[in-house]
C-alpha cells in the first residue's frame, strides 16, 4: 500500500488475516500503534504469545484452561450433577453471561458432520460417556446449536447416553423454545438463552 514502509505493511496485512478486520481498520490499527509508546506494543505482543503458549484444554471438560482443570470444573459452587454439553467454548461463554446456568460442562469440540468427515471418533463422546458412568451426573442439557450439524449429534448423543443402561438413568434435556432453527448458541441473547434453559424437555 502506497506510503507504508515495508514493516508497516507486513503489520498491516497481518492484522487483516484477524475476523472483521478489513484494510482500513487495518491501517488505522497501525497508524494507532506507532503513535503509542514500545510498551503497548510489547504488552500486546506478550499478551498474544502468553494465550497461544499458556492455554491448553481442561483434562476434564475439555474447555479451554491455564493449566490442567479449568476454572469451572474447579469451582466448588457449580453443580457437578448437571452436566451441559456444548460444541464449543464460545458456548460456554454465551451461557455463563446468562447468569442462569450454575452446573458444569463438557466441550464435544465440534458437532457430528459426515459430509465434512467429522465422526463419533472425531468429538469428546467417549470422555463425556465416562464422566456420565463415573456416577454423580443426574441431568446431562444437550446445547449443541438447533442446525442440522447440532440436531444430528443430540440425537446420536441420546441415544448413546440411553445406551448405557444406568441405573438410576441419567435425565436427557434437550434446549427447547427460544432458539430459532440453524442458529448458534453463541449469537443468542441472555434472555433467550435463559428461556431455553427453563424450558428444555426431556429426550
Amino acid at each position: 500500500m502506497a506510503g507504508l514502509t515495508a514493516s508497516m505493511e507486513a503489520l498491516l496485512q497481518a492484522l487483516k488475516k484477524l475476523p472483521g478486520v478489513g484494510p482500513r481498520t487495518a491501517e488505522r490499527y497501525v497508524f494507532y500503534l506507532l503513535s503509542q509508546p514500545t510498551s503497548i506494543s510489547k504488552e500486546l505482543s506478550d499478551a498474544i504469545l502468553r494465550v497461544k503458549q499458556t492455554i491448553g484444554f481442561c483434562k476434564i471438560c475439555f474447555n479451554l484452561a491455564d493449566g490442567e482443570i479449568c476454572a469451572l470444573c474447579q469451582n466448588p459452587h457449580r453443580d457437578k450433577s448437571i452436566l451441559c454439553v456444548v460444541e464449543d467454548h464460545r458456548s460456554i461463554r454465551a451461557m455463563e453471561k446468562t447468569g442462569g446456568y450454575k452446573g458444569v460442562y463438557h466441550v464435544l469440540l465440534g458437532a457430528l458432520s459426515p459430509l465434512d468427515g467429522i465422526g463419533p471418533k472425531d468429538l469428546r463422546i467417549q470422555e463425556l460417556k465416562g464422566r456420565v458412568k463415573a456416577g454423580g451426573v443426574r441431568e446431562i442439557i444437550l446445547a449443541t446449536d438447533s442446525d442440522l450439524e447440532g440436531e444430528t449429534t443430540a440425537l446420536y448423543l441420546t441415544r448413546e447416553i440411553k445406551g448405557l443402561a444406568l441405573d438410576p438413568p441419567v435425565r436427557v434435556t434437550r434446549l427447547a423454545f427460544g432458539i430459532p432453527m440453524g442458529s448458534s448458541i453463541e449469537y443468542a441473547d441472555q434472555v433467550t438463552l435463559n428461556r431455553a434453559l427453563e424450558g428444555r424437555r426431556s429426550l
